[in-house]
């Protein structure tokens, strides 16, 4: 498409801004779902096939909240997936944990109290606080602004098997100035009780997912698509969170759209409930409900989050899978001049499909500078908050932000192969693979998997060479590049079940490899040493079986 038939136009923009600044759009709520009705519409218009679907989610919506201190009542809010307190209230002494990491706690005596906590309310911090027995979590925010946060570890809906996971504390947030007088009262060596009060509605309930779609030129049912998510659902007004990235959504359709003529292969446009008050529900239920029809025809995922915020001039630190980091930086580069980092991905955004094996960019995509304030990211101080509103867009940086999503859209439609690079995947793994293997030494032996490597690259080089052939090598390729992406993206972001969703928690780079990484952990001749060979055996000969059907993947595409 010519540049100039791919320019954003702000008015728009800025209208679909307008529109989703009018209403609070709490998941399954009505003025949700009247928003979504807004976003079929638009799409509708701009020649997409449109359907809404509605499933049971596990929605938690927070409301009272009070923490008493000595009679007095402080400002305070409780979160998504905390426990509710009795009427009552959970009275208990306070204990400071500083930030809340596992060594913190292993440090302290919390079963029975209520925690302090320097920071935003997390899905870590909780885990850790209900494994502890703790009664309740006291976090004390960065700034004067008290964040709304979602604190459940189980990613998407639980299950049997997940719910007792669900915090077991009732988890409140204070401001600095009152976390600073409560943490200086502890040091001092003062005995504090609190009594935090919750009331958290959490339970099963409709929420709405729009999913709209046009097929490229002559292609069927079964035939590739890209698919661009992003969620709908939102704290207060949310108009960069994710309002700005919506309207980046619809215009970014409507201009792709326009010129479908073009495209190899279709695009599919999902927006979600549940992301703020689900833990990511809609896309996690989606994955799995339509699993098959995702895994063999979706080759790629561009998610959206909060575009065009004031101050969001860092466009080097948008996370990216390693085999679209090319198509990342070329992008960014073009639009912004700025060279793009390749920031891995963390557990966020929406990425519920990397158990399926779809490779998959973006999330947040353009941050703020460096601040003084440790915040959990980098979106703005109105980030979560009630001051999340149109004034806090720049008309500029969200043209800009969405000039690059129909970048990438673009070439990921257009490309006769797709721009998928896995000898950036097999730099990535070997790194990882020889650091394990010298921690390891004679204790188990990795040279299969180093072979398997050395075999990936060589058949990545040969994929990237071969792109520029005729049509027919052109599909064959790229059916051998969705066929090795089932096989590679499970290994690099998952711990190895496709059909599960891994936690909500942090996870270690390729953690797929934990078997690997807990025997190079181990102290050479430490007395435990055989039962771990038997588990980095195990988890050797799964890398290995990944890396024997995405190799014979790629060389597929040469066979006569």
């Amino acid at each position: 498409m010519p540049d100039e038939l791919t320019q954003p136009d702000v008015g728009r923009l800025m209208a679909h801004l307008r529109e989703f600044s009018r209403r609070v759009k709490l998941s399954g709520t009505p003025e949700e779902l009247e928003s979504f009705g807004y976003l079929d519409r638009q799409m509708k218009s701009y020649g997409y096939r449109t359907e809404l679907l509605f499933h049971e989610a596990f929605i938690s919506l927070p409301g009272q909240a009070k923490v008493e201190i000595d009679g007095a009542d402080l400002r305070c809010i409780t979160h998504s997936m905390s426990a509710s307190s009795p009427p009552a209230g959970v009275s208990a002494e306070l204990v400071h944990v500083g930030e809340g990491t596992e060594a913190d706690f292993s440090q302290a005596e919390v079963a029975g109290k209520i925690v302090l906590v320097d920071g935003i309310a997390t899905e870590e911090v909780a885990a850790l606080a209900s494994a502890a027995g703790a009664r309740g979590q006291l976090h004390i925010s960065p700034t004067e602004h008290l964040y709304e946060m979602c604190v459940s570890p189980v990613w998407g809906n639980p299950s049997q098997h997940t719910r007792d996971r669900l915090p077991a504390t009732v988890i409140c947030s204070i401001d600095r100035h009152d976390g600073a007088a409560l943490r200086k009262r502890l040091a001092d060596g003062q005995t504090v009780k609190a009594i935090l009060f919750a009331e958290v509605d959490t339970r099963w309930t409709k929420t709405p997912l729009l999913v709209a779609e046009i097929p490229a030129p002559g292609k069927g049912p079964d035939d590739p698509f890209i698919l661009l998510s992003g969620h709908h659902d939102t704290w207060h007004y949310g108009v960069m969170d994710n309002g700005s990235a919506n309207a980046t959504m619809l215009e970014a359709a409507r201009l792709l759209g326009g010129a479908a003529s073009s495209w190899k292969r279709g695009l599919r446009i999902c927006f979600w409930s549940g992301h703020s008050h689900g833990r990511y529900s809609g896309s996690a239920w989606y994955a799995d409900e339509y699993f098959d029809d995702l895994e063999r025809r979706c080759a790629a995922h561009v998610n959206v989050d909060s575009t065009g915020g004031k101050g969001a001039a860092i466009l080097s630190n948008s996370s990216v899978i390693d085999e679209l980091r090319p198509l990342a930086a070329e992008a960014i580069e073009k639009i912004t001049g700025q060279r793009h980092a390749g920031r891995r991905h963390g557990r966020a955004a929406d990425q519920s499909f990397w158990g399926i094996g779809i490779p998959s960019m973006f999330g947040s995509l353009s941050h703020q500078p460096p601040g003084p304030i440790k915040m959990l990211t980098a979106l703005g101080w109105w980030w979560h908050t009630a001051h999340d509103t149109i004034d806090h867009i720049d008309p500029d940086n969200l043209r800009r932000d969405t000039q690059i999503i129909i970048e990438v859209l673009e070439r990921l439609l257009i490309s006769p192969v797709l721009p998928l690079d896995y000898t950036l995947y097999a730099a990535s793994l070997e790194e990882e693979v020889t650091r394990l293997s010298t921690a390891i030494g004679g204790r188990l032996d990795l040279a299969p998997i180093a072979g398997a490597i050395a075999e990936l690259r060589h058949n990545a080089q040969a994929v990237l060479a071969a792109s520029g052939g005729c049509l027919k090598q052109a599909e064959r390729l790229n059916a051998a590049l969705m066929r090795a992406s089932r096989q590679l993206v499970p290994l690099n972001y998952t711990r190895g079940d496709r059909f599960h969703h891994d936690s909500a928690l942090p996870h270690p780079p390729w953690p797929a490899l934990e078997g690997l990484r807990e025997l190079a952990g181990l102290p050479e001749h430490a007395p435990d040493t055989p039962f771990y060979v038997v588990h980095a055996r195990q988890t050797r000969n799964r890398i290995a079986h990944a890396l024997r059907n995405a190799n014979a993947a790629l060389r597929s595409a040469f066979d006569a």
